[in-house]
């Protein structure tokens, strides 16, 4: 006799402990972050622990809740360090970087879906190659243009450059998969009705495409507001570093103030949880519009 499809079914009891262990796994490393960032302390411990302890005393110190709360981290890190400039250039250089790119991947992307021109295939497979690098090999090119050539180094200009540049052909891609989903016969509609082509793509097509949108911003905004190296590498005057690289100055050789390092990181990932939390909405649309048929 044939088992039935509940008896076939794994244990859920098991199944949650596994995830469970898998999630305490993921979230503990963030909640040690969090506690020293609030403990006040710049070390990592986020409680003393005497010369003979406990067990209790043993577990105490690897749990990560600090003895008493404080935003002493948080105050020092934007008033007594320039962290506050560090961040204000990441968001010019975030910004701008997000607009220059969706607006030249756009444009782009729907030239490739729906224009036929020569080069077209060998633009398409250019893109692909060129990911199939590591992003550190084109660094000493980009450095002998950006800094040498068009004197842009320590500058957000170049910087807005660099990185909307390296984003484009993976941006390219997401979105003219995306266009090629769209119907052309609601483009062949608005130009019977007298719709010229710029119209079409800004009132017809790029509103269609808002969930690959959001995607792409979403990837450059991350890219460009996380990436490290290239930052270091262009960026050598201290009131002009991004967050990530004057965060590498919390913890050195000489010093190691691990409680603004914590407070400075969760500084910046705020923003992106926040624009997560934002798109959000546009992020679901993506991925249930192929599920309904109108």
């Amino acid at each position: 006799m044939a088992r039935s499809r509940r008896d076939q079914e794994l244990p859920h009891a098991p199944l949650h402990v596994f995830l469970g262990l898998a999630t305490l796994v993921t979230v503990y490393p963030v909640l040690w972050v969090v506690s020293i960032a609030f403990s006040g302390r710049q070390t990592l411990a986020i409680a003393d622990v005497p010369s003979d302890p406990t067990f209790l005393q043993r577990l105490r110190a690897v749990v990560p809740w600090p003895q008493q709360w404080s935003t002493a981290n948080f105050t020092s890190v934007m008033t007594d360090q320039p962290f506050g400039r560090w961040v204000l250039n990441s968001v010019v250089v975030a910004i701008f970087t997000t607009l220059l790119g969706i607006f030249l991947s756009c444009t782009a992307a729907y030239a490739f879906s729906r224009f036929k021109f020569p080069g077209r295939r060998a633009g398409m497979m250019s893109f692909l190659i060129s990911q199939m690098f590591p992003g550190v090999l084109t660094l000493i090119p980009l450095y002998i243009i950006m800094v040498q050539v068009l004197g842009l180094g320590n500058s957000r200009l170049g910087m807005i450059i660099v990185y909307a540049a390296t984003s484009i052909p993976f941006s390219v891609w997401m979105l003219k998969g995306y266009f090629d989903t769209i119907p052309k016969e609601l483009e062949e509609a608005a130009i019977i009705e007298g719709a010229s082509a710029g119209t079409i793509f800004w009132r017809i097509v790029l509103p269609l495409a808002k969930p690959a949108v959001a995607i792409t911003a979403l990837f450059s905004f991350m890219t460009s507001w996380n990436e490290f190296i290239l930052a270091a590498t262009f960026m050598d005057k201290e009131d002009m570093y991004t967050a990530p690289v004057g965060l590498r100055f919390f913890v050195g050789g000489f010093s190691q103030q691990w409680g603004y390092f914590a407070a400075g990181s969760i500084i910046v990932s705020i923003p992106v949880v926040v624009l997560f939390l934002y798109l959000q909405k546009y992020l679901v649309s993506g991925l249930t519009a192929g599920s309904v048929k109108g």
